[in-house]
């Protein structure tokens, strides 16, 4: 069993395609929570509006420093004055994330690792959970990415969840409703 949350979830999912029939030798059940299936369509929501000022912002203010670091111990990966300057995802992944994994470019890299184009060939039991109004991947692109899935993956688009949050319950809320719903899955 495994299970994978945002990009995680997506690496998940793409492994899982990849590997087809093989995958069951290793992992009997899987669930993807809030996987930004298509990179491409949440690069650009991540990088506007109210996104970029509350989560790009924050993710970047971590990634640099991180991408630093990693060129203080094997100088030359990339230019670290392209990583300071680095305001969007689109721009951090085009200079770091893309070359370290050997894509061409950013947009090569969502392309290529996007989870949506490997739904279809996935062989054993994978829940998808994605809420529809998770601020880093919009409903519409959600929705496109998800239109040809094997009959072995089950999709669970609620209305409301956000980013892996899933609350439900009256206020504050609570947190059960997305562990119960994995564990029923996985337990199947």
């Amino acid at each position: 069993m495994g299970i994978g949350i945002s990009l995680g979830g997506s690496a998940l999912l793409n492994w899982r395609g990849e590997r087809g029939d093989e995958a069951k030798t290793l992992v009997r059940r899987a669930a993807a929570v809030s996987a930004p299936i298509d990179l491409a369509a949440a690069g650009h929501a991540l990088d506007r509006g109210l996104n970029r000022l509350l989560y790009t912002r924050h993710f970047l203010s971590t990634l640099r420093p991180k991408s630093l670091a990693k060129l203080v111990r094997f100088p030359g990966l990339f230019d670290a004055a392209r990583v300071r300057a680095a305001r969007r995802f689109r721009d951090f992944d085009d200079t770091v994330t893309a070359p370290l994994h050997g894509f061409r470019d950013v947009d090569h890299y969502w392309s290529a690792a996007s989870s949506g184009p490997w739904l279809e060939r996935i062989r054993v039991p994978t829940l998808l959970v994605n809420a529809r109004n998770d601020p880093f991947l919009p409903e519409h692109a959600l929705l496109a990415a998800a239109q040809e899935v094997s009959p072995c993956v089950v999709l669970e688009f609620p209305r409301t969840g956000g980013h892996a949050g899933f609350v439900s319950g009256p206020f504050p809320g609570h947190q059960r409703w997305l562990a119960n719903r994995l564990l029923h899955f996985l337990e199947q």
